[in-house]
């Protein structure tokens, strides 16, 4: 009856022995004589597998050979052998000063331009940056490829506020104040020739017409004169005025006015005649 039970034990246990010797191992583990052993990390080589009692022992790579994964191998890859050295370049925005047998061994980064130079030559693997130096009305902050003429602010509607260096731009500001007063000056003296043609016309129509015509006739004059002085004292005598469209303005307040004058007087006669 004993050995009946041992019999029994035996075969179960057998079966099951055999069902987890092959069984797949684990990711860092290899099989070996239906056994699962802790692979050899890269660079190394299995020496002893291991067994029951012991972990698998590894030793490694002998020169000239290699193992770049974790693996189960008892020889490692032989290295691939070059026919001749490993060629070496700078890196980008750098240049190499130093060579062995065409093989860069020391690189320096390129020169910057300084401000008021211009990049003349752009630098390359071999050679340095060539900087040359900004002329004339020119300018340049080191990064550019030739040098930018200065900006005409007069040109633009605007005065200068700083003058441009071979290292910066002419900086511009707002239209000057003498501009300002004299487009000012014109709306004003445009708003009172308005006022003063609403008065003219009914001061006529209510018949007054010897009074009315000699202070319209006066005041008009008064306003042209105003006018031509704007025109000749304080214009012409500043020079960083852009004069274009002022004097557009001018020319045309003074046409009307003397059109306005010369109407005053037809309206006059005229009325006179009729009286």
């Amino acid at each position: 009856m004993f050995a009946l039970r041992i019999i029994i034990l035996i075969t179960l246990i057998v079966p099951l022995n055999y069902k987890l010797c092959s069984c797949q191992c684990a990711r860092a583990e290899y099989e070996i004589h239906k056994q699962c052993c802790p692979m050899c990390a890269p660079g190394n080589r299995v020496h002893w597998h291991c067994t029951d009692d012991t972990s698998t022992t590894c030793v490694p790579c002998p020169s000239l050979t290699f193992t770049d994964e974790p693996n189960g191998l008892t020889e490692c890859f032989p290295c691939t052998v070059c026919d001749a050295n490993t060629v070496c370049g700078p890196l980008e925005r750098f240049y190499c000063i130093e060579k062995k047998k065409d093989c860069c061994t020391l690189a320096v980064q390129h020169s910057e331009c300084s401000p008021g130079q211009y990049i003349k030559q752009a630098g390359t693997g071999s050679t340095d940056t060539v900087c040359a130096e900004c002329t004339g009305d020119t300018y340049s902050n080191g990064s550019f490829s030739s040098c930018l003429p200065h900006t005409k602010c007069e040109a633009l509607g605007f005065t200068e506020t700083n003058p441009g260096t071979h290292s910066s731009d002419t900086k511009c500001g707002n239209p000057s104040t003498a501009v300002a007063i004299v487009a000012s000056s014109i709306i004003v003296a445009l708003i009172i020739i308005l006022v003063i043609f609403f008065f003219i016309f009914k001061h006529i129509r209510k018949k007054k017409q010897s009074k009315s015509s000699g202070k319209c006739y006066s005041v008009i004059f008064s306003m042209r004169s105003i006018v031509v002085f704007f025109y000749n004292g304080i214009f012409y005598e500043n020079s960083t005025i852009n004069s274009g469209w002022v004097t557009f303005i001018i020319i045309h307040i003074h046409y009307i006015l003397l059109h306005l004058n010369r109407f005053i007087i037809i309206i006059n006669v005229d009325y006179s005649c009729a009286a």
